[in-house]
């Protein structure tokens, strides 16, 4: 019997949920069938979220009704959810760092003997259920030690540990390399084979031929369109976004200028070491490279928010001293993390509050702040950004993904920041949203702005920047320009023993260029 022919087992109908001054489902239908998998598709802000997080018991409808096995039921409570066999895995792992794996898996159920925890049996269980995700990882080790994928398998072997029957992922492969991706796929079409229904969130439209049965559509609160998973995904972007997006790369190359941001023979003991790059006026770099390559802790070290043990940075010509951050913004560097919500954002400030972060300083004058200079530069960057909020007040952690990203690039905006570092600056945001993101990179660099874009999105990379440098072991082992950059260089690069030699080569060669140019004078995915 296909999935097709089997009754549904969760049924949503005309779901609705208001919060002050923002309707967020908005009469929203939605089914699930035992051994299916259902991706959920929508821009950010679309209702996906309140949707999931409804049917999870984190929030409760104002209207419309949930059927599970075709009966009405009510979900007040995760414990709800839980007892319905319906299990979520969100973006943010529900796990706890200082305990084992086999703790994590049973926390607050685990098997008891003579009124004691019986660690035994607990951790026999807790191998049985990871044997049955395919993840290597002892019953005993401790969750801190473990990399995002394995943490990722955790939190599904925890769910099947529940008897989940519908099994909710949320972006699951938003932070995992191709090959990570490629093993959680096989998982999924074994659980699919067993039965399980499964809703698959994903801003990855090239994912959802290769996993899905049938997509939901959500825009705006509503639930607008059910199609098969092998729709084009142009015609996935149409029916998320309202229109046609003809570029989705559309990138628009400015005339390069002087070197606004040099690097020089940067070094972090055991981590990386000899990197030396520029980037110019008007100029996007992306910096590709495999998990481990050092790509996000070289952003740090040339931000200062890590202090190198060799090297030098240079920002417009001036030398910034190592390690410290208040020295860079002065010179006009920012940096856009790779965590924005953990490290980009106060997320219990609104957004005023958090696009003037930066400038608060220069605002201040005799331990006065000037508020209402801030709130109209607030407002400027808000509107320029097209940032969708309900206003100024509005709490930075209720925005969306999309909209809490601009808040993030809005803040450097706002302190004018000629050299930007972007880091994973697309992540877990729509195709609507990071076109305007792209969009806003032209503007930057068309106004003489210069642009470092570190992504695991191999195509994002390639198609947004002027020239890519490659990471591989902590060294630069080369440098490619616009067209030289196919997914075959880089990789050939990424993947090179011989990288110290390719980075000498690379530099000398870079060097050799801007002369004739002008005068003389990872912790993140995979790829």
């Amino acid at each position: 019997m296909t999935a097709e022919d089997r009754a549904e087992i969760l049924r949503v109908r005309g779901l609705r949920k208001e919060f002050p001054g923002v309707v967020a489902l908005d009469g929203v239908d939605f089914g699930l069938r035992p051994g299916e998998v259902h991706v959920l598709l929508g821009e950010n802000g679309a209702g996906k979220s309140t949707l999931i997080k409804t049917l999870s018991g984190a929030h409760r409808p104002d209207a419309g009704r949930i059927e599970v096995d075709g009966e009405t039921v009510q979900i007040r409570s995760a414990q709800d959810a839980e007892r319905l066999g319906i299990a979520t895995i969100y973006q943010e792992f529900n796990l706890v760092p200082e305990l084992t794996v086999a703790e994590n898996l049973f926390l607050g159920r685990q098997p008891r003997r003579f009124g004691l925890v019986d660690r035994r049996a607990m951790n026999r269980a807790a191998g049985e259920l990871l044997a049955r995700v395919g993840v290597d990882v002892e019953p005993g080790a401790r969750m801190a030690g473990l990399g995002i994928a394995r943490s990722q398998m955790v939190e599904i072997a925890k769910a099947l540990g529940q008897d989940a029957r519908v099994l909710i992922m949320d972006e699951p492969t938003a932070v995992l390399t191709s090959g990570e991706v490629d093993r959680l796929f096989e998982i999924v079409r074994r659980l699919r084979e067993d039965g399980v229904a499964i809703v698959f969130i994903t801003h990855h439209l090239e994912e959802i031929a290769r996993i899905g049965d049938r997509v939901t559509v959500l825009r705006d609160g509503r639930s607008v369109a059910e199609v098969p998973a092998g729709t084009a995904e142009d015609e996935l972007v149409r029916l998320m976004v309202g229109r046609s997006i003809e570029q989705q790369y559309p990138r628009e190359p400015s005339e390069p200028g002087p070197a606004l941001l040099e690097v020089r023979g940067l070094g972090r003991r055991g981590v990386f070491s000899g990197v030396s790059f520029d980037v110019r006026a008007g100029e996007v770099v992306g910096l590709a490279g495999l998990v481990g390559a050092g790509r996000t802790e070289v952003a740090r070290a040339v931000f200062g928010a890590d202090r190198p043990d060799e090297g030098e940075v240079r920002v417009d010509g001036r030398a910034l001293p190592p390690g410290d951050v208040h020295a860079a913004l002065e010179a006009g560097l920012g940096l856009v993390p790779e965590d924005r919500k953990g490290q980009g954002l106060v997320l219990g400030a609104d957004v005023q509050e958090n696009l003037g972060l930066v400038t608060l300083g220069r605002a201040s004058r005799g331990g006065l702040v000037d508020r209402a200079g801030q709130r109209r530069g607030a407002a400027e960057i808000a509107e320029r950004l097209n940032v969708r909020m309900s206003g100024l007040r509005q709490t930075a952690g209720t925005l969306s993904g999309g909209n809490q990203q601009k808040v993030v690039i809005g803040k450097w905006l706002l302190a004018d920041a000629r050299v930007l570092i972007l880091d994973e600056p697309t992540r877990g945001i729509d195709v609507g949203a990071k076109v305007e993101i792209y969009q806003l990179v032209n503007r930057l660099t068309a106004s003489g702005h210069a642009v470092l874009m570190i992504s695991s999105d191999l195509p994002e990379v390639l198609g947004m920047s002027d020239r890519v440098l490659v990471m591989a072991r902590g060294r630069l082992a080369g440098e490619l320009s616009g067209e030289d950059a196919t997914q075959d260089a880089v990789m050939a690069l990424a993947l090179s023993e011989d990288g110290a030699a390719a980075a000498d080569t690379s530099r000398n060669e870079t060097k050799q260029t801007h002369a004739d140019d002008e005068p003389a004078r990872d912790n993140g995915g995979g790829i």
